[in-house]
């Protein structure tokens, strides 16, 4: 009666490390954790003391994690890679023996058993003085039969013994108990799917980030200074992201841990992916007129001709024409300094206003204006190269960028991503848009507003993850050296110019302070 209590004592001891085991098998996220892991427990699950994990690939068996308690030895991962040549798939070979035919392999005694060739084995054993008694190989197939690689377990312990020596290993192993293998085998098989469905895991948010890679290609094939600027402000959040982790300064509402750090390098990937549907005679404009130059300059030059003939006909005095075509080439100087003009100053603005006025007669007598009503306007432009209407145009990208995210299913990881790329030009002194949101009140503190949920958590109507999407976004803009409209600025003004925003109320201070100490420009 004592020995069936005892072994139903065993029996229920057994299955509590089993669920145990379980339970941190399934809530591991971390892929390299969870190699070390499967092994870890499946030694624990068999009380042994080595153990190696295989990895399936197109050539064999790869080492991936090798324990052995009794010498010291652990070794495999990123860091410590294991050199040991993969085992190839013959049968004659235990490991895999055991995943070509999916099925578990009891060794009683390494030296006695005739099925499989363990010359491996021996000579380890020779280098290293140690003794491989008795094996447990278990395969690893996950729910759908694929077989990912194998659990090699090494001398079994008796019950109570955790340790051993090297040296009393021969005279301590035991066998493998069978009343173990069920457990074991379903052990291996929930890694096996854990692993598969964080493969499948990466697998989707590679598929993602190539997807985003692609739309950012996309825009390069367009415009290859918006791509620039889209890595370059990539570049600059890595170095910052990194550098804010490991300076210890992030911050409640500014951190990237827990995933963070890819949905908001993701939002910064989309953030001009409006920009697809932005015309490019807009989104390229590098001068006020842009092509219209030309016409704007064969006019000036017909007006000349005119006045030749006029002047050899009689209608008028030569020194009279002569002085309208000195004033035609001051003009058409004039216009082409003020096309490509940062910008205009008031006494350039008077005197586009007064060549708007401006009207010649042709040859059949009809009139004409010197500039046409389109690029009257083009030249009134006051800061930059965009009519109010194509600004309209220009800015209507964000609309699209909300547009087109919106149609996109992004994972839970991922729900902030189109929401950032999306307010990436709100400020916060509400003069951003398109929803010209506030961030602050006229005291200079945050606004907030309820949650979804209609809870009493409270959260920023613009999020300090877009404040810093602002920040990367301007700075470069200002220091682009490839913009088709104007020279890169040196990072000092940059920044000064972003200190002025500051000052204006329209960018986050603190962050932007961080972001200068950081320089994360410095790539």
């Amino acid at each position: 009666m004592t020995g069936r209590k005892d072994q139903t004592k065993e029996q229920k001891r057994s299955m509590e490390t089993f669920l145990n085991i379980c339970l941190s098998i399934t809530s591991q996220t971390d892929r390299e954790q969870l190699l070390s892991d499967i092994l870890d427990k499946a030694m624990e699950l068999n009380n042994c003391d080595a153990g190696t994990l295989y990895l399936l690939e197109d050539d064999g068996l790869h080492f991936c994690r090798m324990v052995t308690k009794s010498i010291g030895l652990r070794q495999g991962g990123h860091d410590d890679p294991i050199g040991f040549p993969p085992v190839p798939l013959q049968p004659q070979y235990v490991s895999s023996y055991s995943v070509m035919h999916n099925e578990p392999v009891h060794i009683d005694s390494v030296r006695d058993d005739e099925r499989f060739d363990f010359s491996g084995s021996m000579r380890y054993d020779e280098m290293t003085g140690y003794f491989t008694g008795t094996m447990f190989v278990v395969p690893l197939a996950n729910d759908k039969g694929e077989l990912i690689g194998a659990v090699q377990l090494i001398n079994a312990l008796p019950d109570g013994v955790k340790t051993v020596r090297k040296e009393d290993l021969e005279k301590t192993v035991v066998g493998f108990r069978p009343e173990i293998e069920l457990l074991t085998n379903a052990m291996a098989s929930l890694a096996a799917i854990s692993l598969t469905n964080m493969q499948y895991s990466q697998q989707i948010r590679e598929l993602l980030s190539s997807l985003v890679r692609a739309l950012s290609t996309a825009i390069d094939q367009r415009t290859p200074y918006n791509a620039n600027h889209t890595r370059n402000m990539v570049k600059y959040g890595e170095k910052f992201i990194d550098w804010l982790s490991a300076s210890g300064k992030s911050t409640k509402d500014l951190n990237f841990d827990n995933g963070k750090r890819d949905a908001f390098l993701m939002s910064v990937w989309l953030h001009d992916v409006g920009k697809l549907v932005v015309p490019l005679e807009v989104m390229d404009k590098s001068s006020r007129l842009g092509p219209k130059l030309d016409d704007v300059l064969g006019r000036l030059r017909i007006i000349g001709l005119l006045t030749r003939i006029d002047a050899l006909e009689g209608r008028i005095p030569a020194e009279d024409a002569e002085a309208r075509l000195a004033e035609l080439g001051d003009i058409s100087e004039f216009i082409k300094k003020v096309n490509t003009q940062g910008f205009l100053p008031d006494p350039d603005l008077a005197r586009v206003m007064e060549l708007g006025e401006r009207t010649f007669t042709d040859e059949n007598g009809e009139v004409h204006k010197w500039l046409t009503d389109e690029e009257f306007t083009d030249l009134q432009v006051r800061k930059g190269t965009l009519t109010a209407e194509e600004r309209q145009i220009m800015e209507s990208h964000v609309t699209a960028t909300a547009k087109i995210l919106s149609e996109v299913f992004f994972p839970k990881q991922y729900e902030n991503t189109p929401v950032w790329a999306a307010m990436h030009h709100e400020l916060l002194n509400g003069k951003g848009y398109p929803n010209h949101l506030l961030g602050k009140d006229a005291d200079g503190q945050d606004i907030y507003e309820e949650d979804k949920k209609k809870e009493n958590v409270m959260k920023k109507v613009i999020p300090d993850e877009v404040r810093l999407l602002t920040i990367l976004d301007v700075f470069d803009a200002l220091t682009a050296r490839d913009r088709p409209y104007k020279p890169g600025m040196p990072v000092e003004k940059a920044l000064s110019i972003l200190h002025s925003m500051v000052e204006e109320g329209s960018m986050d201070g603190n962050i932007l302070a961080l972001f200068e100490e950081s320089k994360a420009w410095e790539v």
